[in-house]
């Protein structure tokens, strides 16, 4: 179901329906992080008692704003294939919603487990989603009924609220170094970012954009860079997430990045993944291994931001094993836009028989990557067989990812030193102070 929309200035139209978004009211304000038109809003919400759910149409923005909600797992299905939900943890938030939707409404063991492969298989490069979805099956496993269901509900409410804090703590971390380039250049920080990573991927907060926002708290100033993002146009997205937070940026074409680092005008890229191996290679949107190439030749640090969920712990290596999803020719061939009577029109820029290639995703090698931001803390790659292991920032009570990598052998975690002030440094040179943890 749409909400209606309204007029607004650009020719982009907002939802107004209060019964879809959350009214402006100090109690919402301390839950969700997330305003448009003074309305509190999420990636994705629950309501009717966890009947349906709510998520802005993804595909009509940002030219235009609608709330929709569904509650059958067909529903849901449907938006991630669509990318009406877009972004790894977004899709494993929706996936978890899908799952338990399902739960409700399998009536045997075999339909159940056919509905949760179709779920799992939605969007193959995105490994949240499947995780989601096996975290919502062995929540409700060996319940029936009215039991499985409700069990596997309050799984997919846990799932989004883990995302939300998740998001919250990578923000913290990577704030601390926006604010370390801050303090020793005096100005504004330059920040490069690709697709869109931020609220509309998530939740809430956002990954990539999380630090941006956590920044924007503390009253550091920032200026950002926008790829526009080919062909999905996701830095509109991003541009219209961060406008509307009141963060300055600039849009530009996919390939003016490297012109920019050239010139000394990024101090940090920072972007989201949908998928890490253990080795630290990191699926993104198509065009972020460019950004990495051209960071590295130009000395601009490299850093990727999303959950420990991202990762893959089963995969060795991405390059070679990491499923990368081809998407429709007219994703290329065809380009939305506002038309001159103020409706979003969709307009051919390639002939018909212009041979298509739309390949979405690829993999940047864990060598080009300055930094890894979980939420436990901030990992270095690039130091030994399986480079995802020394940690640049992170709390001694974070013992969490270590155990995880310990278990399935994969990776070896080497703490740096820590001193009382809660200072580390590592072989890069990195040297900075935690955000607190109080």
């Amino acid at each position: 179901m749409n909400a209606s929309g309204c007029g607004f200035p650009d020719a982009i139209r907002q939802c107004t329906d209060n019964a879809l978004m959350g009214e402006a009211s100090p109690e919402q304000g301390r839950k969700w992080r997330m305003k448009v038109n003074n309305q509190w809003i999420r990636g994705i919400w629950s309501d009717d008692g966890g009947k349906t759910v709510c998520f802005p149409d993804q595909t009509k923005l940002p030219f235009r704003l609608e709330i929709c909600r569904e509650g059958t797992s067909d529903a849901l299905i449907r938006a991630i294939k669509s990318m009406q939900v877009r972004g790894a943890p977004l899709i494993g938030a929706a996936g978890a919603w899908a799952a338990a939707f399902l739960c409700r409404e399998a009536e045997t063991e075999e339909e159940l487990q056919e509905g949760l492969k179709r779920i799992a298989e939605a969007r193959p490069t995105a490994v949240n989603l499947q995780w989601a979805v096996r975290r919502v099956a062995a929540a409700s496993e060996g319940l029936s009924g009215a039991a499985r269901a409700a069990r596997a509900q309050k799984a997919a409410e846990e799932i989004c609220e883990s995302d939300i804090e998740s998001n919250r703590a990578i923000g913290g971390y990577f704030a601390a170094i926006i604010e370390e380039v801050y303090r020793k250049n005096g100005r504004p920080v330059r920040i490069l970012t690709h697709c869109n990573a931020g609220w509309l991927a998530t939740v809430d907060y956002g990954t990539a954009l999380s630090g941006l926002y956590v920044a924007q708290e503390k009253g550091i100033p920032m200026e950002v860079w926008v790829d526009e993002t080919r062909p999905r146009m996701q830095g509109l997205l991003t541009e219209w997430e961060l406008r509307e937070a009141g963060i300055p940026c600039t849009l530009i074409a996919d390939n003016a990045g490297g012109y920019l680092m050239q010139q000394g005008e990024v101090d940090l890229v920072i972007v989201g993944a949908d998928r890490i191996a253990s080795n630290g290679d990191v699926a993104n949107k198509v065009g972020t291994y460019l950004k990495a190439l051209a960071a590295k030749d130009c000395g601009v640090p490299f850093y990727v931001a999303a959950p420990v969920s991202t990762v893959d712990f089963s995969m060795a290596e991405g390059v070679k094993s990491i499923p990368v999803e081809e998407r429709s020719r007219s994703e290329v061939t065809d380009i939305s836009g506002i038309g001159p009577d103020g409706d979003v029109i969709r307009v051919q820029v390639a002939g018909r028989e212009t041979a298509v290639r739309n390949i979405a995703f690829d993999i940047t090698p864990a060598r080009l990557i300055t930094g890894i931001v979980t939420e436990k803390g901030i990992f270095a790659t690039g130091a030994g067989d399986r480079p995802f292991m020394a940690i640049i920032r992170s709390s001694p009570k974070n013992s969490y990812f270590q155990s995880v990598c310990r278990k399935f052998c994969l990776v070896k975690m080497r703490p740096l030193w820590f001193n009382n002030s809660r200072k580390i440094s590592n072989s890069r040179g990195v040297s900075s102070m935690l955000p607190s943890e109080e």
